[in-house]
């Protein structure tokens, strides 16, 4: 998103956390005082306030030039034995929310001369490991939701991407005894996706993986 803020676009985002929140719209505002920045508070996990959060979206912006699913949680464990409610908890806040913010948003992205969806899905999304349970079954029902958007909206002309990265530095991996070296610079994934962005409307493309080079965390 800062990628595209420095481009020049207007950006609208929402997190759950209000003080990182307020933060990272400080940061932008500092890079900028001519664009509009729209923070919002916001459980994606619940579907009411996804739809609350896309409303705010739409009342603020009269289109809609670019969409980023980038919502996520992470929970290790096994689907034999992980608690129940990590499963729901998995599900409505990896896919269910791409889902409902996307269909809200597209009637302001259709007509527009380079609409871009993009879905944060994950090495995950295409690569089963032992101790991923629910994640790895949310990102494979991101990456096929995303297939399943990408032929939807191929008539419409609206770009879909699915990205797909191994191990990059977040705020998930806080605490990991794992060298950087071991993970994906996260300003290299916001640029690919910029650069893709850049293609002509007559390209897309639809996955990007992204790998450490020393191969997975399992």
């Amino acid at each position: 998103m800062k990628r595209f803020f420095e481009a020049g676009f207007d950006v609208a985002f929402c997190a759950r956390n209000n003080k990182e929140l307020n933060q990272f719209k400080n940061e932008l505002e500092a890079i900028s005082d001519n664009q509009k920045v729209l923070a919002i508070a916001c459980d994606v996990s619940d579907k009411e306030a996804v739809q609350w959060f896309a409303e705010q979206v739409a009342f603020e912006f009269e289109a809609i030039d670019v969409l980023v699913n980038n919502a996520g949680i992470f929970v290790p464990g096994q689907m034999s034995t992980e608690e129940e409610e990590v499963f729901e908890q998995s599900m409505h806040t990896n896919v269910f929310s791409a889902y409902y913010l996307t269909r809200a948003l597209l009637p302001y992205m259709k007509g527009l001369d380079h609409a871009h969806i993009f879905s944060l899905c994950s090495t995950a999304s295409v690569t089963a490991y032992a101790n991923g349970g629910s994640y790895c079954i949310s990102k494979f029902a991101l990456l096929g939701m995303t297939k399943v958007l990408r032929e939807e909206l191929k008539p419409e002309g609206i770009a879909v991407t699915a990205v797909l990265p191994g191990a990059t530095i977040t705020a998930s991996w806080e605490g990991t005894d794992f060298p950087d070296s071991r993970f994906i610079d996260p300003n290299q994934v916001a640029e690919t996706i910029w650069q893709s962005y850049q293609l002509s409307p007559r390209t897309v493309m639809e996955e990007i993986i992204f790998r450490p080079m020393q191969g997975d965390l399992g």
